[in-house]
């Protein structure tokens, strides 16, 4: 799937003609942390076997790129002046998330912080940092009111570009990253367990297999500590047999862990990606993000 990408600020909620990714035209029902603003205009576009939804606080250029819809809003220290930086580069416009005392723990990685969540996890430093104001989310592609299936905000990605493509043949070019990663409240949750499972399954299905469910494998949540000691549950689901019906049509896979705040609150930290592709991010590797997973001050 591929998500739209705009500056950080305006009153804008962009909408796709078909599929999955996109707040209702009454403004989003939020079962987890998706930043609100006023809706402006519409702004429509669509990518292979799901659409993807760039809601944004700033009325600018869509561009699109990865597995689903990206919510970009204003605050939180964004300046608004310029888009995000892609993945691919180097650090540059989204410096702003990393400036908060946080340090990587893993040497020459970038830390990635959601002061929504509380959440904080290092990656890789060919990843690229979103504003703190951003979000992504998937949904179903049968939902006429485009309602979030599973989403997480202030996300980090890699290679946003990765695969471009003009799915509706207008002339337009679409893009779709490799993989994401990011945090968000559990507010509809009742345990860990729960999180962690719907969160993996949910981003397979809603990114790579819809309409087919029979093609997402889920794993059962298992117990998991951080490095930092935080203990919680996590799972992993992926997808077999995705059919190339269009350009960047992969099969895909994530990993979820979800854990109880200090204060009680359940919150989760996934990460989605391609799989069975040249650059698929290695388990390992997700493995190693997922251990540095912890809470901003601690």
């Amino acid at each position: 799937m591929k998500p739209g990408q705009q500056h950080p600020e305006g009153g804008q909620r962009p909408r796709h003609t078909r599929g999955p990714y996109g707040p209702p035209p009454g403004g989003p029902r939020q079962p987890w942390d998706m930043p609100t603003q006023t809706a402006g205009p519409a702004v429509r576009e669509r990518r292979g076997t799901a659409t993807v939804v760039a809601v944004v606080a700033a009325a600018v250029v869509v561009a699109a790129a990865a597995v689903t819809g990206y919510l970009v809003l204003g605050g939180d220290g964004d300046d608004g002046a310029r888009p995000p930086a892609p993945s691919s580069s180097a650090p540059a416009a989204d410096d702003a998330r990393t400036d908060a005392g946080e340090l990587p723990t893993v040497r020459g990685w970038r830390t990635v912080t959601n002061p929504r969540t509380g959440i904080v996890f290092d990656v890789p430093p060919e990843w690229g940092l979103k504003p703190a104001s951003w979000a992504t989310y998937v949904a179903d592609d049968g939902d006429p009111e485009e309602t979030p299936l599973v989403g997480f905000s202030a996300p980090a990605m890699l290679k946003e570009k990765w695969c471009v493509f003009d799915a509706d043949l207008d002339g337009s070019s679409d893009e779709r990253w490799l993989a994401a990663a990011g945090s968000r409240a559990e507010r509809d949750a009742r345990t860990p367990q729960e999180a962690a499972r719907d969160n993996a399954s949910l981003w397979v299905y809603g990114g790579y297999t819809q309409p087919d469910k029979a093609k997402v494998t889920k794993g059962e949540p298992e117990p998991y500590t951080t490095a930092s000691g935080i203990t919680g549950s996590v799972a992993t689901a992926s997808s077999t047999g995705v059919e190339p019906g269009g350009k960047c049509d992969t099969d895909g896979k994530a990993t979820a862990f979800a854990f109880r705040s200090p204060k009680g609150d359940i919150v989760s930290w996934t990460f989605v990606g391609a799989k069975g592709v040249g650059e698929e991010v290695p388990d390992g590797v997700v493995r190693k993000v997922l251990s540095t997973v912890r809470l901003a001050g601690g």
